[in-house]
């Protein structure tokens, strides 16, 4: 089962840079995307609903802003969008579906990155996203939840760890708070369980030649609980081309 993990910066530019041309080669099982930054209603053109797939969009109610997606090869037992608190339901940060014993979801965590007051509304998102995540683990069946983290974990987790400690997204509070998701929740980074070479970045900074440089951040995760562990067989960033800021997120499960 191959899943790849996507925040494609609007996916109508990701559309433009080539992202579905490329899909179209890679066969993916399930597709999670996020910050679509559109309306279904502007979602018409088939190249956004690829016949392989069956396609759910959650869309923000603000126009142009975050908003998710999931594309299914398999028709889902169910799907559900939103977990039922303002900050994730008004702007489409979540959508999953279940199989039996297994749910895959999207999630798009907000960025800090605007000022104290976003980093505010992002800690808010993070706390009631714990309670979530701590439900999950209480349930008798197997998660991947597939998200722009906007959180860097580890020092190995971006090229510029040392100048980024006061900055959203490696702050010692968000780090504390994978630090609780893994060893305390049971969560598990899938990706670190095949690949733990250093420069495995999945966003660059627009500025100056951070892309052409490799001077990025890890932001883009799936994790899964502890019963995938010994599922999780391949992991890959796709950096050969460039359709968003952020690269595609691909891993292969024995499921």
């Amino acid at each position: 089962m191959r899943i790849i993990t996507f925040n494609c910066n609007g996916i109508r530019a990701a559309a433009r840079k080539g992202f579905f041309d490329w899909l179209q080669t890679v066969p993916a099982d399930v597709v999670c995307l996020q910050e679509t930054k559109a309306q279904i209603d502007q979602l018409s053109d088939p190249v956004f609903h690829p016949e392989q797939y069956q396609c759910f969009y959650f869309d923000a109610e603000k126009k142009g802003y975050a908003g998710t997606a999931i594309y299914l090869r398999q028709e889902p037992k169910k799907l559900s969008r939103g977990l039922g608190f303002e900050l994730a339901d008004t702007e489409g940060r979540y959508i999953q579906a279940d199989y039996d014993g297994l749910s895959v979801a999207s999630l798009y965590l907000p960025s800090g990155s605007a000022g104290p007051e976003r980093q505010e509304r992002k800690f808010a998102f993070m706390d009631q996203f714990m309670e979530h995540m701590r439900s999950l683990r209480r349930k008798r069946r197997e998660f991947i939840i597939c998200a722009d983290w906007n959180i860097c974990h580890k020092e190995i987790d971006l090229k510029n760890w040392r100048s980024n400690q006061k900055n959203s997204g490696f702050l010692p509070e968000e780090r504390q708070w994978l630090d609780t998701l893994y060893d305390e929740v049971g969560y598990i980074d899938a990706f670190r369980v095949v690949n733990q070479e250093p420069e495995q970045y999945s966003w660059w900074s627009n500025r100056g030649q951070a892309r052409a440089n490799n001077v990025g951040w890890r932001l883009d995760y799936h994790v899964v609980t502890p019963g995938l562990k010994e599922k999780i067989k391949s992991a890959e960033i796709y950096t050969e081309e460039n359709f968003s800021d952020h690269a595609p997120v691909i891993i292969d499960y024995e499921l």
